[in-house]
């Protein structure tokens, strides 16, 4: 019989080259190697820790900075031809948009507190093929001291009518009057207060560019809203 005796240097040696390999893909990798609790790794291979609030996981609107104390920061995104849904966010939070399962074709509207920042009531009203009165009865219901953020997303104007215009330009807007078919709106406005009509965002469809399938860009608006006065 043939008996094979292998060294312990040999095996020593192999395992070193193993060790050594997955030492250079690990490195290679921009982690830490404190992930793996029995091998922490040398401190000056461990990659700092990277704080919660600055991840885009955290920061899902990526409003890039604060606004004064005191003041609501807001972004505004209309949505793109008919395929992205838009997006309304206040104080880096999503109160409307694609992941919330709450936005649609149409006019979308988010009701805030003007106080306290805290999202009211939020709804999407389908202005190519939908009913007008509901737009009009929420409007309506919108309280004295709410901010109130618009962004459309596909048609928003066949359906509408003098009345909506009217109350939509009582928050603020100036473009309602002349906002037409497949445009794209974002909007931030008041109700009960003096609002800028510069706090909104209208591009107007090139409807002979192509009759039947166009759209403009996709707008965004961002910005600082103080707080109502008690």
């Amino acid at each position: 019989m043939l008996t094979v005796r292998i060294g312990l240097l040999p095996i020593i040696a192999v395992l070193g080259i193993i060790f050594f390999a997955v030492f250079l893909i690990m490195r290679s990798q921009s982690h830490t190697l404190s992930w793996y609790p029995e091998f922490p790794g040398p401190e000056w291979l461990q990659v700092p820790n990277v704080p919660k609030e600055t991840t885009s996981r955290q920061r899902p609107c990526g409003i890039p900075k604060p606004c004064p104390e005191g003041d609501f920061s807001f972004l505004i995104a209309s949505g793109a031809a008919n395929v992205v849904g838009p997006k309304i966010c206040m104080e880096d939070k999503m109160v409307m948009g694609y992941v919330e399962e709450n936005v649609g074709y149409g006019i979308n509207i988010a009701v805030v507190n003007g106080k306290t920042g805290e999202g009211m009531k939020t709804a999407f009203f389908n202005m190519y093929d939908g009913d007008i009165e509901p737009l009009v009865e929420f409007l309506e219901s919108i309280e004295n001291g709410s901010i109130v953020l618009i962004a459309t997303y596909d048609d928003p104007a066949t359906k509408l009518n003098e009345k909506a215009r009217k109350l939509i330009r009582e928050l603020g807007s100036s473009a309602i009057q002349s906002l037409g078919f497949r445009d794209n709106w974002v909007f931030v406005g008041g109700k009960g207060a003096d609002v800028e009509s510069t706090l909104e965002k209208h591009i107007k469809n090139n409807r002979d560019k192509n009759k039947y399938d166009s759209w403009p860009e996709m707008i965004e608006l961002q910005g600082c809203l103080p707080r109502y006065l008690e």
